[in-house]
């Protein structure tokens, strides 16, 4: 997997909205690859929203092309020290985003995100659009 993209939920919610930035980016990799903790957020979204049925639907869609990448007691290992060097930074960033951080980071992937706190994370290749 090494240099792939994993896609964080701001990504896939440009993609659900067609912008050329994000489809163009996409077309230049072989897979799209997602994470339970981003397809866990879409979902809530998907099922707070006023169009549950289509986004539900998008999602769906998305889990037809695109490739779940598996946390396990490695990504957990990468989350603990993740988290406690932004401790000892006094960098804290979100929870969910500390698991994407630590998927990202275990399996060599760049991250395509706009989140500017993913820039604390050491060693984690980061890309936006």
């Amino acid at each position: 997997m090494n240099g792939e993209l994993l896609l964080d939920t701001n990504a896939v919610l440009r993609l659900f909205a067609d912008d050329p930035a994000v489809h163009g980016r996409l077309a230049q990799c072989s897979r799209l690859l997602l994470s339970v903790i981003v397809l866990g957020e879409l979902y809530y979204g998907a099922k707070k929203s006023t169009r549950v049925e289509e986004n539900l639907k998008r999602i769906a869609r998305l889990l037809a092309e695109g490739v779940v990448v598996q946390n396990d007691a490695a990504t957990a290992y990468e989350y603990g020290m993740i988290r406690n060097e932004l401790r000892l930074k006094g960098q804290p960033i979100p929870e969910n985003d500390l698991w994407l951080a630590a998927l990202a980071r275990q399996h060599h992937l760049v991250l395509l995100s706009r989140d500017a706190h993913f820039t604390f994370v050491d060693g984690l290749r980061l890309e936006s659009w």
